[in-house]
This record gives structure tokens, C-alpha cells and sequence, in this order.
């Protein structure tokens, strides 16, 4: 616990946890955090759609399977599939915002 005892924000116990941003540790925890919030926005969408994994991916022209691993975050997606997903699949549209 003494490890943790100068930490005053989650910023200072990412890089304690995961090291500076950058690094090999910092970049793959990243990289999962963001698949996480994309899996979750995903799923949280396609429950207020109303819509089944197997309705959703028919509607954007995918996999049942692909649509349950993607809510999952076990797996890559591209990025215009993630679209067709939303907008053709969900009817919404998709912004990005770089940092």
C-alpha cells in the first residue's frame, strides 16, 4: 500500500499501473480502455435500438459472432466497419476526435 500513498489523481495511478505514456505498457493498456468504451457504446446502442446481436449485425452486414466479440472487446475492428455498424446498423452517426 505504501506504494500508493503519494497518488492524489487517476492520471498519477495510470502511470504508476501502466508507466508513461509512450511506453510499450501505456500504449497496449490504451489501446484496451478504448476498446472497452467502444464495446460498451456499442452494446448500450444496440440495447436501445431494441435490436438482437443477430438483427444488428444483418442490418450492417456482419456476423452475429462478430457483433458478440466486438461487445466484448475481443477483437480488432476497422474503422469503416465500426461506422457501417453504427450508422447503417444503428442509425446513428460517428464523430472522431483526435488528441
Amino acid at each position: 500500500m505504501n506504494t500508493y500513498k503519494d497518488i492524489t489523481n487517476f492520471d498519477q495511478l495510470i502511470e504508476l499501473e501502466h508507466g508513461k505514456i509512450g511506453t510499450e505498457s501505456r500504449i497496449k493498456y490504451e489501446e484496451s480502455a478504448q476498446m472497452f468504451i467502444v464495446s460498451q457504446m456499442l452494446k448500450s446502442a444496440r440495447k436501445e435500438a431494441n435490436l438482437t446481436q443477430e438483427q444488428l449485425a444483418d442490418k450492417a452486414g456482419t456476423k452475429k459472432s462478430y457483433i458478440s466479440k466486438l461487445e466484448n472487446g475481443k477483437g480488432n475492428i476497422q474503422l469503416s466497419t465500426l461506422i457501417r455498424i453504427f450508422e447503417q446498423g444503428l442509425n446513428r452517426k460517428v464523430g472522431l476526435t483526435f488528441l
